[in-house]
């Protein structure tokens, strides 16, 4: 199959964030299927552009990774300066990426899968596959607009009953719709109307290429714990945005009451609140909190496997209690117990595979009791990590789950018949 990715946060080369595509398009590709992905020109937490695509719409790179090509469009740098702004940035892409998959990209496409947020590449996907007559694999990481109004980004009422009905729209036309949680799943057939036939789940994953290749290496976790300067500390690290959502400041409060610990707090990654965070720690005058810049995929595992614990963080709203981290499942790969601030979904998965400490998000107090109770009682991580590692390895393995998704890609293929509503007939 030829297969066309739209996903405006596509990562570069060893990038940080989160690599579900770049790692399940390598598996579609070494399958012997082609892929072609449609990319914005910035990094999601930053939204900062690289040099190189400075005076540029459009870049093309040709095996990008074997066999799959990536087209960067453009996107606006008013991403992270306000609520417009990144509203502007997010339709700048649906008109760059509709113009390059119409205009610049040669070939002949069986599929189309997008992935949402932001919802707008919906808009670039369904015209595509109206023009190009190709099904439309739509995938939900994130629910939105519930997420952008939890957290308190959107708050127009007219661009919040525009989203809902635009949602609406989209899961009508899709072909197939991929979910990330049964939370996900069930919001969908039970709230939203969308029949159950439609719906697909291909959850997060881990990805043990990764932590298998550096663990197997001469790699010394406890060296490089020394040679950050934490050879006597309790390691608690975050890998991450530093955004809106994921509400870091909860962290620090908890830093400031556990002053009396050798914990330290390693918060790796990039994001609009990161500074303001910065200036919070330097204000409290606190020296156990440390700040990471982005580092390599290929690399950050380096400093999970150098920590006691991984954290996953977010902001206490409803919405995030039906989504599985990301990095939840980084920790897992690694053998590392996970400290969890997230309800709902995420505390299930955690405490099925008994592979970490639950805390109530944005309780201080509750995650200060918690993180003291696995400091004194550090023997039982080591257990905890190894049951992460056998829990995912048996349900959440990147490449399996990468091969199941192109199963359900190829057998809409096959039985794809286009939709040729009224209103796009052609006349």
């Amino acid at each position: 199959m030829n297969i066309l990715l739209i996903h405006l946060y596509f990562l570069e080369k060893n990038d940080s964030g989160g690599s579900r595509f770049n790692e399940m398009t390598q598996t579609w590709a070494d399958k012997g299927h082609k892929v072609t992905v449609l990319a914005g020109m910035m990094h999601y937490a930053t939204g900062k552009r690289l040099e190189k695509y400075s005076g540029k719409a459009f870049h093309f790179e040709k095996n990008f990774y074997p066999n799959v090509d990536v087209m960067r469009c453009y996107v606006s740098e008013s991403y992270n300066v306000s609520f417009i702004g990144r509203l502007w940035a997010y339709f700048s892409f649906v008109y760059s990426s509709i113009f390059a998959a119409l205009f610049k990209i040669d070939g002949k496409f069986d599929a189309i899968v997008v992935t949402s947020p932001p919802l707008t590449v919906g808009i670039t996907a369904y015209v595509v596959s109206v023009f190009k007559k190709l099904p439309m694999i739509f995938e939900i990481r994130d629910l939105w607009p519930e997420s952008a109004i939890d957290t308190g980004v959107l708050t127009n009422k007219t661009i919040i009953k525009w989203a809902y009905k635009f949602e609406s729209f989209i899961y009508k036309k899709a072909d197939l719709i991929n979910v990330l949680t049964p939370a996900f799943r069930d919001k969908l057939i039970n709230e939203k109307g969308v029949p159950a036939e439609k719906v697909i789940f291909i959850p997060n994953a881990a990805d043990f290429t990764l932590s298998e290749k550096i663990t197997s290496s001469d790699f010394n976790s406890q060296e490089f714990k020394k040679e950050l300067g934490f050879a006597d500390k309790f390691v608690v690290t975050y890998v991450g945005a530093h955004g809106v959502a994921n509400h870091l400041i909860q962290l620090i409060d908890v830093a400031e009451k556990l002053q009396d610990t050798n914990l330290v707090f390693q918060l790796i990654g990039a994001g609009m609140k990161k500074q303001e965070l910065i200036d919070e720690v330097e204000k409290r005058g606190l020296n156990n909190i440390v700040f990471v810049d982005s580092v390599a995929k290929a690399d950050v595992f380096k400093y999970i496997l150098a920590s006691d614990m991984g954290a996953s963080v977010l902001k206490k709203v409803d919405t995030f209690k039906t989504i599985y981290s990301n990095k939840t499942f980084d920790y897992m790969s690694c053998k590392r117990p996970i400290l969890l601030l997230i309800d709902g979904v995420s505390r299930e998965l955690v405490e099925t595979a008994k592979c970490g400490v639950y805390a109530e998000p944005e309780n201080t107090m509750d995650i200060t009791e918690k993180i003291r109770w696995c400091i004194d009682n550090k023997e039982q991580l080591p257990e905890m990590g190894e049951n992460g590692y056998d829990y995912a390895k048996k349900y959440f393995d990147r490449t399996v789950l990468a091969n199941k998704y192109l199963a359900k890609i190829e057998s809409k293929v096959v039985n794809y018949q286009p939709d040729l509503s009224p209103s796009l007939e052609k006349q």
